[in-house]
C-alpha cells in the first residue's frame, strides 16, 4: 500500500484555551472516528514545534496514512486581549456596537446572510435587556410592599444572581469579547505582535512547500478564517503568485465579513484585494444554520469583482451525519454548534475534520465523494 503523507497546519479562532484544549478535542474526535470506521488511528504526544507551534503525529496504519499536525499558536495574544472585567467588557461592547453601526455594511451583510446580522446585534441588546428585566420585574412587584429604594436594591441583587446565568448560557459574554476584539482589529489593524506572529507562521509554512508531502492543508476555524486571509497574502508574497498544487487553504465556519465588510478596515481590504489575481486552492465549509458563519459567501469577492483561485464553497451538511435527537437547536446551543466543524457526527462524513486530517483520501477525493452523496 502506498503511504499518504499529509501535512496539516491548524489555526484556531479567538479562543484563549489554546493548544491544550484543541489537542484534547482532536484526540477525543479521533477516538470517535476510529470507533465508527474500524480504523486504528493513533495520536502521538504533542511536542514543541519550530515556530510558535505545537506538533503531533497522526498515524492511520490501516489506511496507510501519516499526518504531521502542526498547531499554530496565538492563544497568548488572544489571552492578552481577553476582557475579564465585566465593566470593561460592557464599555468595550458599547464601542463595538457603535462601531458596527457606523462602519459595518449591514445592508450588504443582510443580503449575503441574515443570521450574522442578528449575531452582531443581539449580544449587546440582550446583554442590556436581560439584567434590566431580571431587576425590574421583582423591583416592581416588591414596590407594592417596600420603599422604592429597597425594592430597587433587591431587584438589582436578584438580577446579579440570576441574569448572569442566563447570559452565560446564551454565550453572550463570549460574543461580546469577539465583537469588541474585531471592532478594534478592523479599526486599528493587527498591531505589531499579531503581524509578527503571522509573518512567523507564513515563513514556517513556506518552508514545507519544498518537502515531499502528498498534500498540505492549512485549516482555519471561526475567527481564524479572518487571520487566514492575511496569512494567505503573506504566503503569496513569500512564494510567488501561485501556491503549489498540493497546498489547500480550508476555512471552517468562515467569518471573514466581520472585518471584511467594515468600511474602516482599509488594511484588511488591501489583503483581500491582493488575493484577486493569485492562484491557489481554497475550500470553504460553512453551515447555513450556523448564525455566526457566512455560508456561501466567498471572501474573495468582498472587495473584488473576480478572482482566479480554485474555490469550493460547501455546506458540511451536518443534518445528514447527526441523528435528529443529537442536532443542536436554540440559541443556547449555537456556541457548541459552531464547533461541530471540528467534530465527528453520528456517521462519518468524507469531509469532517478527522476524515480530512487522518483519513485515507486527499481533500479533492474527499470532496468528490461528499458531492456524490444523495
Amino acid at each position: 500500500m502506498e503511504k499518504l503523507n499529509r501535512k496539516v497546519f491548524y489555526l484556531a479562532g479567538f479562543d484563549p484555551r489554546g493548544v491544550r484544549y484543541y489537542y484534547g478535542l482532536y484526540r477525543e474526535q479521533v477516538a470517535r472516528y476510529a470507533a465508527l470506521s474500524g480504523e486504528d488511528v493513533t495520536v502521538s504526544a504533542r511536542r514543541a514545534g519550530p515556530a510558535s507551534s505545537a506538533v503531533w503525529t497522526v498515524t492511520n496504519d490501516a489506511a496507510g496514512v501519516e499526518t504531521d499536525y502542526e498547531f499554530l499558536r496565538w492563544e497568548d495574544l488572544v489571552a492578552g486581549k481577553w476582557i475579564r472585567s465585566p465593566l470593561l467588557l460592557a464599555w468595550r461592547s458599547v464601542g463595538a456596537f457603535v462601531g458596527n453601526l457606523r462602519f459595518m455594511q449591514l445592508v450588504r451583510m443582510r443580503r449575503l446572510r441574515k443570521g450574522p446580522v442578528i449575531t452582531i446585534l443581539y449580544p449587546p441588546i440582550l446583554g442590556t435587556l436581560i439584567p434590566l428585566v431580571y431587576a425590574l420585574v421583582p423591583a416592581l412587584l416588591l414596590w407594592i410592599m417596600l420603599p422604592f429604594w429597597a425594592a430597587a436594591a433587591i431587584g438589582v441583587a436578584v438580577s446579579a444572581v440570576t441574569a448572569g446565568r442566563r447570559i452565560r448560557a446564551m454565550m453572550i459574554p463570549w460574543l461580546l469579547r469577539f465583537h469588541a476584539y474585531h471592532h478594534r482589529l478592523a479599526a486599528q489593524g493587527p498591531g505589531p505582535e499579531l503581524d509578527e506572529r503571522l509573518d512567523l507562521f507564513a515563513r514556517r509554512i513556506v518552508e514545507t512547500f519544498g518537502e515531499p508531502w502528498d498534500e498540505i492543508l492549512i485549516i482555519t476555524h471561526s475567527a481564524g478564517t479572518i487571520q487566514a486571509m492575511s496569512l494567505l497574502r503573506r504566503l503569496l508574497d513569500l512564494h510567488g503568485p501561485r501556491l503549489p498544487d498540493n497546498v489547500t487553504l480550508v476555512c471552517m465556519g468562515q467569518v471573514v465579513p466581520v472585518v471584511g465588510l467594515r468600511t474602516d478596515a482599509c488594511w484588511y481590504h488591501a489583503d483581500l484585494r491582493a488575493l484577486a489575481d493569485k492562484q491557489f486552492r481554497y475550500v470553504d465549509f460553512s453551515a447555513p444554520p450556523d448564525g455566526a458563519a457566512y455560508y456561501n459567501v466567498n471572501p474573495l469577492l468582498l472587495v473584488a469583482d473576480q478572482y482566479v483561485a480554485r474555490v469550493d464553497m460547501l455546506s458540511p451538511r451536518f443534518h445528514i451525519f447527526y441523528d435528529p435527537e443529537n442536532r443542536r437547536h436554540g440559541y443556547a446551543s449555537k456556541y457548541e454548534a459552531h464547533f461541530d466543524y471540528l467534530r465527528v457526527g453520528d456517521r462519518i462524513s468524507p469531509v469532517d475534520f478527522v476524515s480530512l486530517t487522518a483519513g485515507p483520501r486527499t481533500i479533492d477525493e474527499s470532496i468528490a465523494l461528499f458531492r456524490a452523496l444523495p
